[in-house]
């Protein structure tokens, strides 16, 4: 009789790339919707100026979670590895999700 590892059918990614990429999604929109609704716009701004940003910031946070969820790989190392995936996709998720935020700012709150 032959033996099995117990980690042979462990998937390494435990949580589908789709849901990930919701998740960034959802707080892309949550950031944004935070300045969209919080202000007044100038008049000088066209009328459906709150499009882009609407757009833009939330596909930014989708790819923060791919890059996230590319970052399996490193996490299923276990020890030290496991937290710097943890800091890395940190870091890169806040550095996408501020890209994305002033692209789509860009000409109306950040001009």
């Amino acid at each position: 009789m032959e033996e099995k590892s117990e980690y042979q059918n462990q998937p390494v990614h435990p949580v589908s790339v789709g849901k990930l990429m919701l998740i960034g999604a959802g707080v892309g929109l949550f950031v944004i919707l935070f300045f969209v609704l919080g202000g007044e716009p100038k008049p000088n701004w066209p009328e459906l100026w709150w499009i882009r940003p609407v757009l833009v910031v939330p596909a930014a946070g989708a790819l923060g979670g791919l890059f996230f969820y590319n970052m399996d790989h490193l996490r299923a190392q276990g020890g030290w590895r496991e937290v710097i995936a943890y800091l890395i996709s940190l870091v890169v998720f806040m550095i996408v999700l501020w890209l994305g935020t002033v692209l789509g700012l860009a000409g109306t709150m950040w001009d």
